[in-house]
């Protein structure tokens, strides 16, 4: 079972656990006889409030199955999720004018029984996912570096239901890789090394189709586990193969169409709020509204970035922000936390220099060096830069040290591979995660 297939049923359930709240709401607040009217009076205005439920829910990453039900991480999800839902909900329900509800006692008690089922629904299933959800038996051909960095992915993400249950680490012990697969039960195999001898594997794995294994490739599975292409283990044949940029025609069409109307309507709904942000940047420090720099986009064309300023001018070398940087302003802090900063992006959208997803633009004396240290730099060109990323929803901060950029690629090279409609929801609803949290940087 593939994760997005478990969280499809841990969201089906979420599903119909509101459904279910909202019917003991009615059950313990009305006469029996009525039950059936007040439903039909309910449910048209609570479908509303069940999708917004379940976005916050998305958006507040509570389908992470890799997190424990009593961790801080889930429990502190779960309250914002409640707080944010519910001021949602009473937004909805006192705007809504054509609805003939206003359920003030209805939505308390709705909101406690959702809770009340909705960790005993989380609960019950992450049990019944570890205790009858048989694990699925991995051999692992090689013991390298590739490898090594495999088990920590691994460890890392026990959701994922994979047990390594073989490690091979020599030519001699695949000759008896079908014994072995038979006996230990294995489901599917990662090759990380072929000993120097392609041949004699490719025969050792062929002896094994008779047991219907899963087998992959070590970029494969690692990008399937992590959400990162491997740059250490791909070449050149690997970007012919997996990029296919000639199939995207329609989606490139659709994405260009997305981003021309939503920059429009931003550009539109928050130019009354320029002036006061304005405001606020000059009171906090001296130096001008906005933030401009040559940046690289698409086929490595040059454009001028816009953002509000968020740094100091004073002893401003320039140099690629990094964690805590004293630099930035109290205000510029507020906007980099909220995301507020990067509005004026839109401009950069509008005149087709950006998109509202994809890789984050960098200045082109840092690409220039970093394409020496790093395989395949240049490849994140192929596509406009973005406001927001796949990279940026990873959870992880980056800096500006290669090791971090070196992660920040692989990243942006999975994105790369996998764009996509459902990808960039995903994306888009993550960031705004980001921003009603203030987790930005």
């Amino acid at each position: 079972m593939t994760n997005r297939l478990k969280k499809l049923i841990l969201l089906g359930g979420d599903l119909a656990i509101l459904h279910l709240a909202l019917f003991l709401t009615i059950v313990m607040r009305y006469r029996q006889d009525q039950w059936k009217l007040n439903w039909q009076n309910h449910w048209p205005s609570f479908l509303v409030i069940f999708i917004i439920w379940l976005l916050i829910i998305y958006i507040n990453n509570l389908y992470n199955l890799n997190w424990r039900i009593r961790s801080r991480q889930f429990l502190s999800a779960t309250v914002n999720t409640v707080i944010a839902s519910s001021l949602f909900s009473i937004i909805y329900f006192y705007l809504n004018v054509q609805s003939n509800i206003a359920p003030k006692r209805n939505l308390l008690i709705f909101i406690i029984i959702f809770v009340f089922c909705f960790f005993a629904w989380h609960s019950l299933y992450r049990f019944l996912l570890r205790s009858f959800l048989p694990q699925n038996n991995l051999a692992i051909i090689g013991l390298n570096s590739l490898s090594e960095k495999l088990l920590k992915e691994l460890a890392n993400n026990p959701a994922a239901s994979y047990n390594t249950a073989l490690i091979f680490k020599g030519l001699e012990e695949i000759e008896a890789l079908a014994s072995s697969v038979e006996e230990k039960n294995i489901h599917s195999i990662v090759v990380c090394d072929d000993f120097g001898n392609k041949e004699k594997l490719s025969q050792a794995l062929f002896s094994c189709l008779p047991y219907k294994l899963n087998f992959f490739n070590y970029p494969d599975f690692y990008e399937l586990l992590s959400g990162k292409v491997p740059i250490e283990a791909i070449g050149p044949d690997w970007f012919l193969a997996n990029l296919k940029t000639g199939q995207k025609n329609y989606y490139n069409f659709f994405k260009w169409l997305f981003d021309l109307i939503l920059a429009l309507m931003i550009f539109i709904f928050t130019l009354p709020f320029w002036l006061l942000i304005s405001l606020g940047i000059k009171i906090t420090g001296r130096g001008p509204i906005f933030f401009k720099q040559t940046r690289l986009g698409e086929k490595e064309k040059e454009f001028k970035i816009i953002k509000f300023r968020t740094m100091r001018t004073e002893n401003n070398n320039f140099a690629p922000t990094e964690e805590d940087d004293h630099r930035i302003t109290r205000f510029g802090s507020f906007l980099r936390k909220t995301r507020l900063d990067e509005i004026p992006q839109v401009i950069n959208i509008l005149k087709g220099e950006m998109s509202f997803i994809g890789p984050r633009p960098e200045r082109p004396e840092i690409i220039s060096e970093l394409e020496k240290k790093i395989p395949f730099y240049k490849t994140r060109l192929l596509i406009k830069p973005g406001l927001t990323g796949w990279d940026q929803i990873s959870g992880h901060y980056h800096s500006s040290s290669l090791e971090d950029t070196y992660e920040k690629l692989q990243y942006d090279l999975f994105y790369l591979e996998h764009r996509s409609f459902y990808l960039d929801l995903s994306i888009i609803l993550k960031t705004l995660a980001t921003m009603m949290s203030r987790s930005g940087r």
